[in-house]
Order: structure tokens, then C-alpha cells, then sequence
């Protein structure tokens, strides 16, 4: 039984621990962690909405699927080990252990971020940022693959994964938490970990059906998805940032003050960086320079002043701008551009936070003391910032691309769907379902349909396809009898677009 009482004079929560320590718990902080944590949770189907948009018609349900689907794997994978694998007090440096396995023992003592909020609310507070993560990372996924393996991969991956690289950044244990790397809502953990693994699971998977030529010049299907998904992913940033402060204190309000001017000024960047281009206003593009401020701003939430901000949000955007070109340059077909907007922007993030992190501002908690960053003429700060990120890029490039290949081995767990579900559509080949009512005919469908359904292979792709990772010469077997299998797309009833 959990030995708690209230504090006569303010009814803050009074925890007595089983040695008989008191402890304090404010009940405003606990108020707003939890506000935090339904704010963070709402980023989720944000991230759905941002990436559907983004996509072709035949393929917009699946990403808003796997990013509610991704909830519930993240929340039984953070349930079932995750929790005691990033934040337990008896782990490694770089790794915890398994002492709060299936959340055994997390009560009220004490939290590992803070002393003033129980570990229990820490914990789920913890587990949205778990959920985030994952979410981003299968954005690699968009348009060519299978979903059932999509959330095996998941689970795999935030044990494997994201939970290391939380632990050496968050935990007091890790090795960047003692070496002094500064990183107050994410930007190794979050951005950096996932935007690497977007484009890892995007070499492994090859390139898409029609890369380089006409058939994937398209633009986005639904510019108010992603004007939604943007909206709610900037709502809910302020407990991103605001929340990572663990109190309802000056150091919150400072942190959704940058996180909001991060976003303002990158979204005007991009904007007028494409404007340069066409001399037209974009909406997709001022969206796109938003999320990239508010993923520079996060690392830096807690230790930076407005005019700091200003900046983080210009270089950030600018940087994830000119950054959708390299995958151009290493011809990897990465659908989303989720390693430009969040593996560079939270790069540049973390490298900008050592230039401008005051020890005033993380001192606005009246707890934290840092010495600053470069321009505090810690110059050390710098190194350690360089030190975590390429850590963390490098950890999440090996690792994701060893678990891919690892899957792919496994029967039944291959990635890269069938060419024909890739031609009638994710949502119609492995979710039967639409975003829409009505999806356009394509002419290349050629399919079976018995019964209004298409028949498709087992969705693994056959060994010598040039869809297989890794091979990109030779015919498929789809390819190889187009007119003998089915005929023409009117006969077969297609409803996929182009």
C-alpha cells in the first residue's frame, strides 16, 4: 500500500518512502505533467495526418493506421521492458535493467527526472515520448511495405533502439547524462534516433515502384492533412518542451515560449526559401519549416533565451531545407524526408544548443546549474554535443539496418510488400480499407479480382525481384506475364490512383 497523505497547509501530496524519508509531491506539477503527457500523446495521430497527407491517395490510411497501431505497441513494448530499460537506477551506462520489469515496483517514490513528481507519472510521461519516437521512425515505411511486419520491427526497435540512446541521455547513469551533454526534450533520443532510422529502413527497402521517372513526380494528395497534422503537432509540442521542464515553473513557460517562436520563424523560412523558386506561397512548405524549428528548438528548450530562438528556427529550417536534396545525391528513395527534417534538424539542434545554452535560463527552475555553452565561453560544450549526436546517429543507422535484415530472414516477417500490393495500394492490399470512397483507376494495375478482392502474393518479394533489398536488376515475376496474369485495369475492377 502506497503510504501517502497531504501536506496540511498547501494539500500537496506527502510520500513517506519505506525507510520513513518524506517526500513532497506539488500537486501543480503533477497537474501539468499530465496535461504534458495528453498533449504529447495527441503529437501521434499528428505525425498520422502529416504523413498521410504527404503520401498518394491509395496509400494515405496506412500511415494514419500504423500511427495509432504504433500507440499500442509502444505502450505495451514502454509496459513490458521499455521503462526499466531506459530509466532504471541499477542499469549501465548505456543500457538499464530489467529491476521495473513490467513496471514492478514503480510507485510513488520518487522520480529519476525529478524529486518533486512521483515515478509513476514520470513514467507515463516518458512513455508518450517512446511513442513519438517509433511513430516518426516508420515513416521509412510509407508506400512499400507490409503492416503486420511494420509493428514487429517497431517493438524490436524501441527496445533495441530507442530505449539505449534514452538511457544515455536521460537516465543519471548514462554515459552522456555524466559526460555533460545537453539535451532537455530530445533531440538524440526523439529526432535524431528516428529520422537515422527512416533512412536506414529506406536503403533497406530498396526504392519504390516507377523511382526516377514521372509515376512519382506527384504532389501531396491532401494539404490538409498536413496543415492538421501540423496543427496538432505544434499544439501538442508545447508539452513536448513545456513539459520536459517536470514542473509547473519559469523554466516551462521559457521553453513553450522558443518552442513556439522556433516554430514561427521556421515556417517563414522555408516558405520564402520555396518561394524563391516558383514566386508562390506554400503551404506544405511552411509546414515543413514549423515541425523543422520545432525539432531544432528541442534539445534546446530548457537552456536557451528568445533571441537564441530566433536563430535555432532560421539555421534549422534552412539546413532541413537544402537537406531533402541529399537523399537525391546518395539515391536513397526516402519517401517522407523524415531524415532531413529530423535527423539534420535535430543534428543542427543539438550543435546549436552547446553555441547558445545559458546557465540563467536552465537556472529559471531554480534547481539546474549548468556552465553553459560556447558563447558562455564553454567551449567544452560543443564536443560534447558533437560526441552524443554522432553516437546517436551512428548506434541508430547499424542497429535499424541489422534489425531489418534480421527480419528479413524470418519467415513471414519480410518488410518490402509484393509489387502487385505496392501497385493496387497499401490500404487496399494489407488493410482492405480506404481513406477515401473513391480511389481512382490505375492503368498499370494488373491484378487478379475474384470477388472484388486482388489476388496478391504472400507480400514477400521474391528473391531475384528488383524490389528485393539490395537488387536492382532482373524482372519480377509480375513483370514478366503482365498480360497473362489479368488482362487490363478496367477488367479487373482496379480502384488505385496514379
Amino acid at each position: 500500500m502506497v503510504n501517502a497523505t497531504y501536506v496540511e497547509s498547501s494539500q500537496d501530496v506527502l510520500y513517506y518512502a519505506d525507510d520513513g524519508t518524506p517526500y513532497v509531491y506539488n500537486l501543480g506539477d503533477m497537474a501539468w505533467i499530465l496535461a504534458s503527457m495528453a498533449l504529447v500523446w495527441l503529437m501521434v495521430p499528428g505525425v498520422g495526418l502529416f504523413y498521410s497527407g504527404l503520401l498518394r491517395r491509395k496509400n494515405a490510411l496506412s500511415m494514419i493506421f500504423l500511427s495509432v497501431a504504433g500507440v499500442a505497441v509502444g505502450s505495451f513494448q514502454w509496459f513490458f521492458w521499455g521503462y526499466s530499460l531506459a530509466f532504471s537506477d541499477t542499469g549501465s551506462k548505456f543500457i538499464g535493467d530489467l529491476r521495473y520489469f513490467c513496471l514492478k515496483g514503480v510507485l510513488a517514490d520518487p522520480s529519476a527526472g525529478s524529486s518533486r513528481i512521483p515515478a509513476l507519472l514520470f513514467c507515463v510521461y516518458q512513455c508518450m515520448f517512446c511513442l513519438i519516437t517509433g511513430v516518426l521512425a516508420i515513416g521509412g515505411f510509407a508506400e512499400r511495405s507490409k503492416i503486420g511486419p511494420v509493428m514487429v520491427f517497431l517493438f524490436a526497435w524501441l527496445t533495441l533502439v530507442y530505449c539505449p540512446i534514452a538511457n544515455w541521455t536521460w537516465n543519471p547513469n548514462g554515459w552522456s547524462f555524466i559526460m555533460g551533454g545537453l539535451d532537455f526534450a530530445g533531440g538524440t533520443p526523439v529526432h535524431i534516433s528516428s529520422g537515422t532510422a527512416s533512412m536506414a529502413i529506406a536503403i533497406y527497402l530498396g526504392k519504390r515502384r516507377g523511382y526516377g521517372t514521372e509515376r512519382l513526380a506527384y504532389k501531396p494528395h491532401n494539404t490538409a492533412f498536413i496543415i492538421l497534422g501540423t496543427v496538432f503537432l505544434w499544439f501538442g509540442w508545447f508539452g513536448f518542451n513545456g513539459g520536459s521542464a517536470l514542473s509547473a515553473n519559469l523554466r516551462a513557460v521559457q521553453a513553450c515560449i522558443v518552442t513556439n517562436l522556433a516554430a514561427s520563424v521556421g515556417g517563414i523560412t522555408w516558405m520564402l526559401l520555396d518561394w524563391r523558386l516558383e514566386r508562390k506561397f506554400s503551404a506544405v512548405g511552411f509546414c515543413s519549416g514549423a515541425i523543422s524549428g520545432l525539432v531544432g528548438i528541442t534539445p534546446a528548450a530548457g537552456f536557451v533565451g528568445a533571441p537564441a530562438a530566433v536563430a535555432i528556427g532560421f539555421v534549422t529550417a534552412t539546413a532541413c531545407n537544402f537537406g531533402t536534396k541529399l537523399k537525391f545525391l546518395i539515391g536513397v528513395d526516402e519517401t517522407l524526408d523524415v531524415f532531413a527534417s529530423h535527423g539534420i534538424g535535430g543534428m543542427v539542434g543539438n550543435i546549436m544548443t552547446g553555441l547558445f545554452a545559458q546557465a540563467s535560463v536552465a537556472g529559471f527552475d531554480g534547481i539546474t546549474e549548468i556552465p553553459g555553452g560556447w558563447f558562455d565561453h564553454n567551449y567544452v560544450q560543443l564536443g560534447y554535443q558533437i560526441a552524443d549526436l554522432t553516437a546517436g546517429f551512428a548506434y541508430s543507422l547499424v542497429m535499424t539496418t541489422i534489425i531489418c535484415w534480421i527480419m528479413h530472414f524470418i519467415p513471414g516477417l519480410r518488410l518490402r510488400a509484393s509489387e502487385e500490393a505496392e501497385i493496387v495500394g497499401i490500404d487496399d492490399a494489407y488493410l482492405g480499407e480506404f481513406a477515401y470512397d473513391y480511389v481512382g483507376t490505375d492503368p498499370e494495375l494488373r491484378l487478379h479480382r475474384v470477388e472484388s478482392k486482388p489476388v496478391l502474393t504472400s507480400g514477400d518479394v521474391v528473391a531475384d525481384s528488383p524490389l528485393s533489398p539490395g537488387s536492382h536488376d532482373g524482372d519480377s515475376q509480375g513483370e514478366k506475364t503482365p498480360h497473362g496474369a489479368v488482362g487490363n485495369a478496367a477488367a479487373g475492377g482496379g480502384r488505385v490512383d496514379v
